[in-house]
């Protein structure tokens, strides 16, 4: 097929896009399809050579291709990844600022209103998401955004500081825990530890060290016969090399004007490596103040409905007394249209 003809195809979805992913939100996002009423979005970037797109902008390049021009674009799936949206933006665009245009597809466009929104860490802020569930006036939103994301790294390492609610202990039986955090009012915090990553990264970690050594060798030779002298451009050498692996943050560097030393900050090294292979999950309580579940976390919630049989002083007959269940466990039963059973069948 020709480039023309390609072009023409292109132009001919670009006239028809927003019908398209009207009937794709309809067929995948709406409730009836989406019970969970779950979104997927992620951004990625193209580097390109040619001069004439009005989008072309340099920005952080997800290929490796420093300096060159690029372009973003953001994909809006379901939970099994089946797209609904897509949108191009200019290649200097961050990852906040693309999930805010496309929360106001989702809920402006599309009309779908309490979707739970889910990205990778930096792409979901604080910031950004009270942005978006206040109006112009600084009052709620009704229709407001819901969120599952991860924490940086800073925030992990606080939970896990002193007697934080974020232990090692916890995965001493299993990989997965809930805690709680008066950092994070009216959400819901799963934390998780892999060891299998944690292992990995230690020895990516390691040979990144090991990497900016041998390269500052030489140089620190240079400067010990004297062929390289004066703290500036010391400085500066040192500088291209500890940046190359991005180690800098792992090294202290004592430079005068004839000596270069560089030793390992072995403290700041094993904090870091205390966060190796582990995660922590953000999703938001819904607006009744209850945390977001899973299929199976219902299931297991639903499993703490008890009955007890009580039995009056003076009387011989018992009386069944079913626990009061949540609000969570009526809501669940409301749903399926069925009453909350008093024996099992």
């Amino acid at each position: 097929m020709s480039a023309g003809r390609i072009y023409a195809a292109m132009d001919w979805l670009e006239g028809r896009q927003d019908a398209i992913e009207a009937k794709l939100a309809a067929r995948h996002l709406a409730p009836a399809a989406n019970p969970a009423r779950m979104a997927l979005f992620d951004l990625s970037s193209s580097w390109l050579e040619g001069r004439q797109c009005p989008l072309a902008a340099r920005g952080y390049s997800r290929d490796g291709k420093k300096g060159k021009l690029q372009i973003e674009y953001g994909l809006l799936t379901d939970p099994d990844g089946r797209p609904a949206a897509v949108r191009v933006f200019p290649g200097n665009t961050g990852d906040p600022s693309a999930f805010t245009k496309i929360t106001e597809v989702v809920r402006d466009k599309f009309g779908l209103a309490s979707m739970v929104m889910a990205g990778d860490r930096g792409m979901i802020t604080s910031a950004r998401i009270a942005a978006l569930n206040q109006r112009e006036d600084g009052t709620p939103r009704p229709d407001s955004c819901r969120w599952i994301t991860a924490l940086r790294a800073p925030a992990i390492k606080k939970l896990m500081a002193e007697a934080g609610p974020l232990q090692l202990s916890l995965f001493d039986q299993q990989g997965l825990a809930e805690i709680t955090s008066e950092d994070f009012p009216g959400e819901r915090l799963i934390a998780c530890r892999n060891p299998v990553l944690a292992a990995d990264r230690a020895r990516t970690r390691e040979d990144l060290l090991a990497a900016t050594e041998k390269l500052l060798a030489p140089l620190i030779a240079r400067v010990r016969t004297g062929r390289l002298a004066g703290a500036g451009p010391i400085g500066v050498e040192a500088g291209k090399v500890i940046s190359r692996y991005k180690t800098a943050r792992h090294f202290t560097v004592t430079i005068t004007d004839t000596s270069l030393a560089i030793e390992r900050r072995q403290e700041q090294i094993d904090a870091e490596a205390a966060l190796d292979g582990s995660c922590v999950a953000s999703g938001q309580h819904d607006p009744a103040g209850r945390p977001c579940r899973s299929f199976r976390g219902l299931i297991e919630h639903l499993a703490t409905l008890t009955r007890n049989q009580a039995r009056f002083t003076g009387t011989p007959a018992e009386v069944p007394v079913p626990a009061e269940p949540t609000s969570t466990q009526r809501d669940a039963f409301d749903l399926i249209g069925a009453p909350i059973p008093l024996t099992l069948k």
